[in-house]
């Protein structure tokens, strides 16, 4: 159940399990692995997909698990993203069905910004400057002492949503406008200089394990990213220096411990260019990294998650990876038609064949794969391409009219 669910879907599938699912976008594939699946985007030949920011509501997802409970037995729930940040929606999943990970107190714990952030400076965890304001001046007077440039934030969302790069007053100012309303908070953050990556760990309540170190890829434009923070895929694992990676896995096993999360959970940190993780979140629920960790160790994450979480038992560290995996989000350059994706090598979240894909919407993934980085992205970029040539721009149909005097 979330939003974006094929991954985890997949993997519980090849784990044996019947799998129900609940999400956003209704893709063919997710559809093709499990004995139901609702969506609140129904696709059709002809009708536009819809607006995330504009259609996702967590409401929206309660009212399909609702319908699905009455005629369906569930044993558990795992989540996606989507709801980690309505400690009231994942307390009425649990009223029907356990959700099998973290419970809502523990996941209200880790997503309330303001004390997260606060908990991280107790633990002497490395961590951008934050301030949670509620107005402009406020915001004004913080980003004043954290200097710019600052990053904005709402205090709830995730894959990069609301977020903004703010270098000057005016900016700030206009940012104000466009980030969700203030009088529910936003953050003021200091930006730090580095690369994107996050930690994927596994844990029971009494130990944890790190899976994998990835680098994530935002707001690439040539995806079609409409900002700079936009959560556009990873590349598994990070190739980075083993004192880096071992850093990343120390503050991330740390943080989990201390949080007393169980199951997949990710650490979103910022690696500077000194080689410091300076971490930003926790994601108490499973990673859009998820296909590419399995494919890179050879394990089955929904699997391993579900036996830490009820069996508590934890799977030994990942060994050696097996090359470079990388998943690559596509976003429709214009209002497009969508080609007929089903069968196409690597492409997963495949959309209905005719149905109308928004300019900036999400469009479908690419999963590739190399010995190295430079390769894995490659094979990626040449499978974007064939895509981008195989998709048709919309064309309204044209009215007909009669001559005049007919």
């Amino acid at each position: 159940m979330g939003v974006d669910v094929t991954a985890i879907a997949a993997s519980a599938r090849r784990g044996g399990y019947k799998v129900f699912s609940i999400d956003f976008f209704g893709d063919v594939d997710l559809k093709s692995l499990c004995e139901e699946s609702l969506s609140i985007i129904r696709q059709r030949e002809g009708q536009s997909c819809g607006v995330f920011e504009r259609d996702y509501r967590v409401e929206l997802l309660l009212n399909l698990f609702r319908k699905l409970v009455k005629r369906r037995r569930v044993d558990g729930v795992v989540l996606g993203s989507g709801l980690e940040d309505c400690p009231r929606a994942l307390e009425e999943i649990c009223d029907h069905a356990p959700i099998i990970g973290n419970m809502p107190e523990i996941t209200a714990g880790v997503r309330d910004k303001e004390k997260f952030f606060h908990r991280l400076h107790r633990l002497g965890i490395r961590h951008p400057q934050t301030a949670v304001v509620y107005d402009f001046e406020e915001a004004l007077r913080r980003a004043k002492d954290v200097g710019y440039p600052v990053v904005v934030k709402p205090l709830t969302g995730f894959g990069g949503l609301g977020v903004r790069k703010i270098a000057c007053e005016r900016e700030l100012e206009e940012a104000f406008d466009i980030v969700p309303s203030a009088n529910m908070g936003v953050m003021v953050q200091e930006y730090v200089l580095g690369v994107p990556a996050s930690v994927s760990t596994l844990s029971t309540s009494e130990s944890v394990t790190t899976l994998s170190v990835n680098e994530q890829l935002l707001g690439d434009r040539r995806l079609g990213a409409k900002n700079a923070f936009e959560y556009c895929g990873n590349c598994v694992p990070y190739m980075s220096s083993e004192d880096v990676r071992e850093a990343c896995i120390a503050v991330s096993e740390k943080l989990v411990s201390d949080f007393g999360l169980v199951g997949s959970n990710g650490v979103d940190v910022i690696v500077s260019t000194e080689g410091i993780p300076f971490v930003v979140e926790v994601n108490p629920r499973f990673q859009g990294t998820l296909e590419c960790v399995e494919r890179v160790y050879g394990l089955n994450v929904v699997d391993a998650h579900i036996e830490a979480c009820v069996k508590q038992r934890l799977l030994r560290r990942t060994g050696a990876p097996r090359g470079v995996c990388t998943r690559l989000i596509l976003y429709s350059p214009q209002r497009s038609i969508a080609p007929d994706l089903a069968g196409v090598r690597g492409v997963r979240d495949v959309p209905m064949r005719g149905v109308i894909i928004e300019e900036g919407e999400p469009l479908c993934s690419i999963i590739s794969e190399g010995p190295t980085r430079d390769a894995s992205l490659r094979n990626g970029w040449h499978g974007a391409r064939s895509i981008w040539n195989a998709l048709i721009p919309y064309r309204p149909p044209q009215r007909v009219t009669s001559p005049k005097g007919a």
